[in-house]
């Protein structure tokens, strides 16, 4: 498989997955209409699934960079870091990512984004304690290449989606435990 058919089947994935997350969730929403016979709950669903969508493809990673309490970096702030990730880029054609710190110990890095020219790069202390410069180069390679292949829009995107479906999950769950479908007295 080359990179460009890759590119391809990230995008033709990422729009499978957003197809099907509104079909679902209108499907599930027109499920509990009928079953409790209110058609308002068809509209908060159809309405929901498109907000859910827009908020995971254009807010996506930075709903993920304030979860992992991720702070952009500048040049001053850690000039080594920044000349390897500026020279990565210079040497794959990519446009300049953002660049991030994650105050953690454990070494872990992530891009995420929508599309190179979205791109962030989160790094934590963990990394930059615990690995040499090539090592801390290799890492950041790695992370490029999900840029580069889109591979950062499909898993920003199913990590948002399903963290829906989980609170949604949640919410059906307690509602059905406390609201009409449980005996508060049990």
């Amino acid at each position: 498989m080359t990179t460009y058919t890759q590119i391809d089947s990230n995008k033709r994935r990422s729009f499978l997955l957003l197809t099907t997350f509104l079909i679902v969730v209108i499907l599930v929403g027109w499920v509990f209409s009928q079953a409790l016979n209110n058609p308002l709950i068809l509209y908060i669903a159809v309405a929901i699934s498109f907000t859910q969508a827009l908020i995971g493809y254009y807010a996506g990673d930075k709903i993920t960079l304030a979860i992992s309490g991720a702070k952009q970096i500048k040049k001053e702030n850690n000039p080594e870091l920044y000349n390897i990730v500026e020279n990565l880029t210079i040497a794959t054609g990519l446009p300049m990512p953002k660049i991030y710190i994650i105050n953690d110990t454990a070494p872990n890095a992530f891009a995420t984004g929508r599309n190179p020219h979205t791109a962030s790069i989160a790094v934590t202390r963990g990394i930059l304690e615990k690995l040499d410069k090539n090592e801390i180069e290799g890492v950041i390679a790695h992370e490029l290449s999900h840029v580069k292949n889109y591979d950062i829009r499909f898993m920003t995107l199913t990590v948002i989606l399903v963290g829906f479906i989980v609170l949604v999950s949640d919410l059906f769950l307690r509602w059905t435990f406390w609201g009409r479908g449980g005996n508060r007295e049990e």
